[in-house]
């Protein structure tokens, strides 16, 4: 985010702004993907609470981790600030053409899907970002994109403290890193330690979100059918993340970090979130 130091910030929102952050906070806080997914398959958040069987587990982890290997590199080329899909229709067909797949084919179809639609997801949560004013020339304006893979996945029995803000803070020194180390060469190298932090960092929350995909996936519902309306679900929840988290981006640049964050808490607090 661009230095404040210097500039003479407003002491308060504007009503506008105002309304502005309480979408945010809805955004954000609301609803989690466990919750939607659990409404989708008709069942209860409880679906969650089941441990995956190993063999799905570990695949899961490692469709995640090599997913964002690949997502973070494209996010880091030159060719990522050039998409663009103005209406967003494309990014959710795409991604429920991806689900039918999985769907139809079973787990192995899943693993090999998901780089797929997580660079589907990632394109997604740029065109958010730019609607927000968010420079992705930058690396920190497009690392920006990447966090909101973590955001979104937050666990079915996360505690009230475990919002937003806290996510944020697990995540902002391994990000700053990357971004420096980005800056400095113009590129990043797979094996660099600062790489694999971001990835691990990254992967314990989002990989929370895709073991919920798959376990509502594997429930024996309408295959291919399912996984459409799975994979629609999850794209939904991410873009409305995104929506959340660079309102909040754009505010703080407007008015600096802290008053956006007294703000925020007193939202969450006043919605009963």
């Amino acid at each position: 985010m661009p230095s404040l130091e210097g500039q003479v910030l407003p002491h308060e929102l504007t009503d506008k702004d105002i309304e502005a952050l309480r979408a945010a906070v809805l955004h954000l806080e609301r609803e989690s993907l466990a919750m939607r997914l659990a409404q989708l398959a008709g069942k209860s958040a409880k679906l969650f609470e089941r441990v995956l069987p190993r063999a799905v587990s570990d695949a899961a982890s490692f469709a995640t981790q090599s997913a964002l290997r690949a997502s973070l590199k494209l996010a880091l080329s030159p060719r990522f600030s050039r998409l663009r899909d103005e209406t967003g229709r494309w990014h959710k067909a795409l991604a429920t053409l991806t689900g039918a797949t999985g769907g139809a084919f079973g787990l192995p179809a899943l693993v090999a899907e998901l780089p797929i639609s997580t660079s589907i997801l990632l394109h997604a949560i740029a065109d958010i970002a730019r609607a927000e004013g968010e420079d992705l020339s930058t690396p920190e304006g497009v690392l920006a994109c990447v966090e909101v893979l973590a955001l979104g996945g937050r666990d079915v029995s996360a505690k009230p403290g475990e919002g937003y803000y806290a996510i944020k803070a697990t995540l902002a020194h391994s990000l700053a890193s990357l971004g420096r180390y980005f800056a400095e060469r113009g590129f990043i190298e797979e094996s660099a330690p600062v790489f694999m932090r971001v990835i691990v960092s990254v992967a314990q929350r989002f990989g929370v979100a895709v073991s919920q995909k798959l376990a509502v996936q594997a429930v024996p519902v309408l295959g291919a059918f399912a996984g459409a309306a799975v994979n629609a679900a999850f794209m939904s929840h991410f873009q409305s993340m995104a929506k959340g988290h660079f309102i909040v981006r754009r505010l703080q640049r407007l008015y600096g970090n802290d008053l956006v964050a007294t703000n925020y808490a007193r939202i969450k607090l006043a919605e009963g979130l």
